[in-house]
Protein backbone atom coordinates (compact mmCIF):
# COMPACT_ATOMS: atom_id res chain seq x y z
CA UNK A 1 0.00 0.00 0.00
CA UNK A 2 1.28 3.40 -0.61
CA UNK A 3 1.23 6.49 1.44
CA UNK A 4 -1.27 7.91 -0.80
CA UNK A 5 -4.10 5.62 -0.62
CA UNK A 6 -4.46 6.34 3.25
CA UNK A 7 -4.76 3.60 5.87
CA UNK A 8 -6.49 3.27 9.86
CA UNK A 9 -4.36 2.36 12.29
CA UNK A 10 -5.91 0.82 15.67
CA UNK A 11 -4.05 0.17 18.83
CA UNK A 12 -5.73 -0.94 21.96
CA UNK A 13 -4.54 -3.15 24.56
CA UNK A 14 -5.64 -3.45 28.50
CA UNK A 15 -5.62 -0.34 30.84
CA UNK A 16 -2.01 -0.07 32.76
CA UNK A 17 -0.28 -1.81 29.26
CA UNK A 18 1.42 1.62 28.74
CA UNK A 19 -0.52 2.61 25.44
CA UNK A 20 -0.77 5.80 25.66
CA UNK A 21 2.63 6.34 26.47
CA UNK A 22 3.78 4.36 23.13
CA UNK A 23 1.54 6.51 21.30
CA UNK A 24 3.10 9.96 22.27
CA UNK A 25 6.33 8.09 21.31
CA UNK A 26 5.12 6.90 17.94
CA UNK A 27 3.90 10.28 16.95
CA UNK A 28 6.39 11.54 18.14
CA UNK A 29 8.76 9.92 15.64
CA UNK A 30 6.41 9.82 13.03
CA UNK A 31 5.35 12.85 12.17
CA UNK A 32 3.60 12.15 9.02
CA UNK A 33 0.84 10.07 11.58
CA UNK A 34 -2.42 11.30 12.54
CA UNK A 35 -3.88 11.01 16.00
CA UNK A 36 -8.06 10.80 15.54
CA UNK A 37 -9.23 12.82 19.14
CA UNK A 38 -11.69 11.08 21.03
CA UNK A 39 -15.06 12.14 21.88
CA UNK A 40 -16.06 12.19 25.36
CA UNK A 41 -18.70 12.73 28.01
CA UNK A 42 -16.08 12.70 30.54
CA UNK A 43 -15.09 16.27 32.52
CA UNK A 44 -11.14 17.06 31.39
CA UNK A 45 -8.63 16.09 33.98
CA UNK A 46 -5.71 18.19 35.18
CA UNK A 47 -3.79 19.41 32.51
CA UNK A 48 -6.19 18.28 29.21
CA UNK A 49 -6.76 20.74 26.39
CA UNK A 50 -9.97 20.38 24.71
CA UNK A 51 -9.36 19.63 20.93
CA UNK A 52 -6.23 18.33 21.72
CA UNK A 53 -6.63 15.42 24.14
CA UNK A 54 -10.72 14.87 24.10
CA UNK A 55 -13.62 16.77 22.52
CA UNK A 56 -15.16 17.08 25.69
CA UNK A 57 -19.15 16.73 24.78
CA UNK A 58 -22.00 17.16 27.19
CA UNK A 59 -24.17 14.15 27.65
CA UNK A 60 -26.49 15.83 25.17
CA UNK A 61 -24.00 16.76 22.51
CA UNK A 62 -23.01 13.27 22.56
CA UNK A 63 -26.23 11.58 21.81
CA UNK A 64 -27.00 14.55 19.39
CA UNK A 65 -23.95 12.88 17.76
CA UNK A 66 -25.09 9.58 18.12
CA UNK A 67 -28.54 10.22 16.57
CA UNK A 68 -27.02 11.71 14.06
CA UNK A 69 -24.72 8.45 12.57
CA UNK A 70 -21.46 11.01 13.61
CA UNK A 71 -19.54 8.46 15.23
CA UNK A 72 -17.81 5.28 13.82
CA UNK A 73 -17.60 3.46 17.18
CA UNK A 74 -18.78 4.98 20.33
CA UNK A 75 -19.29 2.63 23.91
CA UNK A 76 -19.81 3.08 27.52
CA UNK A 77 -16.15 2.36 28.99
CA UNK A 78 -15.47 0.38 32.02
CA UNK A 79 -19.19 0.19 32.64
CA UNK A 80 -19.23 3.86 33.74
CA UNK A 81 -21.95 6.48 33.01
CA UNK A 82 -19.61 8.19 30.67
CA UNK A 83 -19.31 7.59 26.69
CA UNK A 84 -16.54 7.18 24.61
CA UNK A 85 -16.09 7.67 20.82
CA UNK A 86 -14.79 8.15 17.58
CA UNK A 87 -16.01 11.27 15.31
CA UNK A 88 -16.50 10.16 11.47
CA UNK A 89 -14.94 14.08 11.00
CA UNK A 90 -11.84 12.69 12.60
CA UNK A 91 -10.81 10.18 10.01
CA UNK A 92 -12.43 9.88 6.74
CA UNK A 93 -11.58 12.93 5.74
CA UNK A 94 -8.12 12.23 6.49
CA UNK A 95 -8.15 9.11 4.67
CA UNK A 96 -9.70 10.81 1.66
CA UNK A 97 -6.39 12.97 1.80
CA UNK A 98 -3.77 10.49 1.76
CA UNK A 99 -3.50 10.41 5.16
CA UNK A 100 -3.04 7.59 7.81
CA UNK A 101 -4.99 7.93 11.00
CA UNK A 102 -4.21 6.03 14.41
CA UNK A 103 -6.54 5.24 16.93
CA UNK A 104 -6.49 4.53 20.77
CA UNK A 105 -9.50 2.78 21.35
CA UNK A 106 -10.78 -0.29 23.27
CA UNK A 107 -11.62 -3.86 21.78
CA UNK A 108 -15.77 -3.31 21.64
CA UNK A 109 -14.51 -0.38 19.80
CA UNK A 110 -12.31 -2.02 17.16
CA UNK A 111 -14.88 -4.61 16.50
CA UNK A 112 -16.78 -1.72 15.25
CA UNK A 113 -14.57 -0.72 13.59
CA UNK A 114 -13.27 -3.73 11.47
CA UNK A 115 -16.33 -3.98 10.25
CA UNK A 116 -16.43 -0.72 8.18
CA UNK A 117 -12.42 -0.83 7.68
CA UNK A 118 -11.78 -4.01 7.32
CA UNK A 119 -8.49 -3.91 6.04
CA UNK A 120 -7.23 -1.39 9.67
CA UNK A 121 -3.89 -1.86 11.07
CA UNK A 122 -5.03 -2.98 14.26
CA UNK A 123 -2.30 -3.50 17.20
CA UNK A 124 -2.78 -5.23 20.32
CA UNK A 125 -0.25 -3.95 23.10
CA UNK A 126 -0.10 -6.68 25.85
CA UNK A 127 1.98 -7.55 28.91
CA UNK A 128 3.98 -10.54 29.43
CA UNK A 129 2.08 -11.43 32.78
CA UNK A 130 -0.99 -10.15 33.44
CA UNK A 131 -0.04 -9.57 36.63
CA UNK A 132 1.72 -6.39 35.38
CA UNK A 133 -1.16 -4.79 35.00
CA UNK A 134 -2.27 -4.48 38.50
CA UNK A 135 1.11 -3.70 39.52
CA UNK A 136 0.84 -0.40 37.06
CA UNK A 137 -3.16 0.40 37.65
CA UNK A 138 -1.96 0.20 41.72
CA UNK A 139 1.29 2.75 41.31
CA UNK A 140 -0.72 5.07 39.54
CA UNK A 141 -2.39 5.72 42.79
CA UNK A 142 -5.23 7.79 40.90
CA UNK A 143 -7.98 5.48 41.26
CA UNK A 144 -10.06 3.98 44.26
CA UNK A 145 -9.33 0.17 44.84
CA UNK A 146 -13.26 -0.57 43.27
CA UNK A 147 -12.29 1.29 39.74
CA UNK A 148 -8.76 -0.15 39.42
CA UNK A 149 -10.88 -3.63 40.01
CA UNK A 150 -13.33 -3.16 37.50
CA UNK A 151 -10.20 -2.21 35.04
CA UNK A 152 -8.97 -5.09 35.63
CA UNK A 153 -11.80 -7.16 35.10
CA UNK A 154 -12.19 -4.96 31.76
CA UNK A 155 -8.64 -5.76 31.25
CA UNK A 156 -8.95 -9.62 31.52
CA UNK A 157 -12.06 -9.76 28.99
CA UNK A 158 -9.68 -7.64 26.46
CA UNK A 159 -6.96 -10.17 26.57
CA UNK A 160 -8.82 -13.14 26.18
CA UNK A 161 -9.98 -11.00 22.75
CA UNK A 162 -6.79 -10.59 21.27
CA UNK A 163 -6.93 -12.81 18.68
CA UNK A 164 -9.43 -10.22 16.94
CA UNK A 165 -5.84 -8.28 16.06
CA UNK A 166 -3.54 -8.85 12.97
CA UNK A 167 -0.89 -8.03 15.53
CA UNK A 168 0.17 -8.34 19.08
CA UNK A 169 3.38 -6.80 20.83
CA UNK A 170 4.61 -7.01 24.52
CA UNK A 171 4.75 -3.94 26.21
CA UNK A 172 7.47 -5.12 29.07
CA UNK A 173 10.14 -2.31 27.67
CA UNK A 174 8.91 0.59 25.65
CA UNK A 175 11.92 0.70 23.19
CA UNK A 176 11.44 -2.95 22.14
CA UNK A 177 7.39 -1.98 21.92
CA UNK A 178 7.89 0.95 20.12
CA UNK A 179 10.80 -0.50 17.53
CA UNK A 180 7.51 -3.53 17.22
CA UNK A 181 4.87 -0.99 16.01
CA UNK A 182 7.31 0.56 13.67
CA UNK A 183 8.28 -2.50 11.94
CA UNK A 184 4.67 -3.39 11.91
CA UNK A 185 3.16 0.21 10.23
CA UNK A 186 6.59 0.20 7.92
CA UNK A 187 5.57 -2.98 6.46
CA UNK A 188 1.95 -2.53 6.20
CA UNK A 189 3.28 0.45 3.82
CA UNK A 190 3.74 3.64 5.97
CA UNK A 191 6.17 6.13 5.27
CA UNK A 192 7.53 9.26 6.59
CA UNK A 193 8.35 11.26 4.73
CA UNK A 194 5.12 13.24 3.66
CA UNK A 195 6.15 17.39 3.91
CA UNK A 196 2.35 17.85 4.21
CA UNK A 197 0.86 18.98 7.73
CA UNK A 198 -1.78 17.16 9.99
CA UNK A 199 -4.28 19.98 9.61
CA UNK A 200 -6.50 18.20 6.58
Amino acid sequence: MSQAEGQLVVLSGPSGVGKSTLLRRLLTDFSALIPSISATTRPPRTGETPGVDYHFLSPEEFETSKKADRFIECCQVYGREYWYGTLEDEVTPRLTHGKWVILEIDVEGTLSILERYPQAVTIFVEPSDPAHLEERLRGRGTESPEAIQRRLEVAHRELRQSGHYRHRVVNDLVEDALANIKKILTEAGFSNDSTETASV
